[in-house]
């Protein structure tokens, strides 16, 4: 671990930007997590802190694939080689902009309420963010600031892979990453705390720095509003008990239930980082072990698809005795085996899903039942796992409800290449919050 906390990155970020000319600076965090690193910026710096929102216009075949990138203030920047390259249409392009142009109104309201933001041209945008995988998100910020009249663009992060750095360049007059790893798997993994950062969190921290009261406010607000309930429980399955981890923070409707692949567990380390993007985005999780200690030395439970969709409802019957789950909508994500078990059980009406998730998922293991299957579902899959982007692409053509594919390029079967798995995530984060978040649900 190289930090702390977000507060201790952006203090020892700060501390490595004090060189930067103060005139005209304006540091701009990224929603969410980006926020308390830039918040600690600011207040070192003496400059200005605002947000910058920015959403990202994709192919509409292949929506990880950026044609695009919109801003506040009306901005629209077209990578006009991969429109051409992707044969989009203007009429494309524009359906895009409007669905994107929606939640980008919804995320700026919701972080900036009434404020105006502070205006770009002429001075100098600091883009800060609490890690840089990809860089897709940040070199999206960059032209936008640019569009905004940002005479000059400079990156900051506490940790980037070098290659991401080095790309950065291109659209940033400088890039400063405290740290460079070349062993890069997730952000999360350079924190020793990488909780979620909420939405009032980020209302706060804005708040108090247009105030002035930035002294007192950074390591009540930064720490203030943690999850409704992170804990481990006893989830109740049908005749069986297993272990879990339940976290849902407060305020939330909608909890991710997940469904792990042969031979993992409820610790496994890429669940939960995918859980913890959820949780950043306003999600609850659940995450279990599919078997007892006891069943799992039958290595062909493991394997058993409908033993485990079974599992998976009656876990799922026992989050609605739980006071979160009991108005709760209900997404399910699986990774491998666990995403044929996620379709299997999604096709099962005690199961009440709304949306599926499979993540390098193996869905023709839940043959029988894809055309059953009605909630909205995203299958994720790598660019260099062959084989199972071909079952995907079989399955894909079974499912009768409406249903994605979506290809991570140069990611094997478990998304151990740098910034795949964080790809990967935002993907899972952008449906369920698509299909979980903005939509009506029960009144008490």
């Amino acid at each position: 671990m190289f930090f702390a906390d977000r507060a201790d990155a952006g203090r020892r970020l700060a501390d490595r930007l004090r060189e930067l000319p103060r005139d005209g600076l304006v540091v701009l965090g990224l929603p969410r997590g980006g926020v308390p690193v830039a918040f600690e910026v600011a207040r070192q710096l003496g400059a200005p802190l605002d947000i910058i929102v920015v959403r990202k216009l994709g192919v509409p075949f292949q929506p990880e694939l950026a044609m695009g990138a919109i801003g506040e203030g009306g901005v629209r920047i077209l990578n006009e080689q991969v429109v051409k390259l992707a044969h989009v249409s203007a009429a494309d392009i524009d359906e895009a902009q409007t669905r994107e142009e929606q939640e980008l109104a919804r995320r700026a309201g919701r972080f900036r309420g009434s404020r105006q933001r502070v205006p770009l041209a002429g001075r100098t945008a600091l883009i800060v963010d609490d890690g840089i995988a990809t860089g897709s998100t940040v070199r999206a910020a960059c032209r936008v600031a640019r569009a905004q009249g940002a005479a000059r663009v400079v990156v900051a992060t506490p940790v980037a892979p070098p290659s991401t750095v080095a790309s950065l360049r291109d659209d940033a007059d400088d890039v400063i990453s405290l740290y460079t790893p070349e062993q890069f798997f997730a952000i999360g993994q350079f924190y020793e705390d990488f909780a979620q950062t909420s939405d009032a969190e980020v209302m706060r921290l804005l708040a108090a720095s247009r105030e002035g009261d930035v002294a007192s406010a950074g390591a009540e607000a930064i720490t203030a509003d943690p999850p409704g309930r992170d804990e481990e429980v006893e989830v109740q399955a049908g005749t069986a008990t297993v272990g879990g981890r339940l976290t849902v923070p407060d305020g939330t409707h909608a909890i991710v239930v997940f469904a792990h692949g042969s031979g993992s567990s409820r610790h496994s380390p890429r669940n939960r980082f995918v859980a913890s993007v959820l949780n950043r985005a306003g999600l609850g999780t659940l995450l279990f072990d599919l078997l007892t200690p006891a069943e799992e030395h039958d290595r062909a439970n493991v394997f058993d698809i409908p033993l485990l969709a079974r599992r998976l409802v009656e876990v799922t019957v026992w989050l609605r005795t739980q006071p979160e789950g009991r108005r709760a909508v209900i997404g399910y994500f699986g990774a491998s085996t666990g995403a044929g078990a996620a379709l299997w059980a999604a096709a099962e009406s005690d199961a009440e899903v709304r949306a599926v998730v499979s993540r390098g998922g193996r869905p023709d293991l839940a043959a029988p039942r894809l055309g059953d299957v009605r909630a909205p579902t995203l299958l994720i899959v790598g660019g260099d796992d062959t084989l199972v982007l071909a079952l995907n692409r079989e399955a894909l053509a079974e499912i009768r409800c409406e249903a994605r594919l979506s290809v991570v390029p140069g990611a094997s079967h478990l998304f151990e290449e740098p910034g795949t798995l964080e790809m990967a995530a935002e993907l899972a984060r952008d449906w369920f919050v698509d299909h979980l978040i903005s939509v009506d649900y029960p009144e008490p």
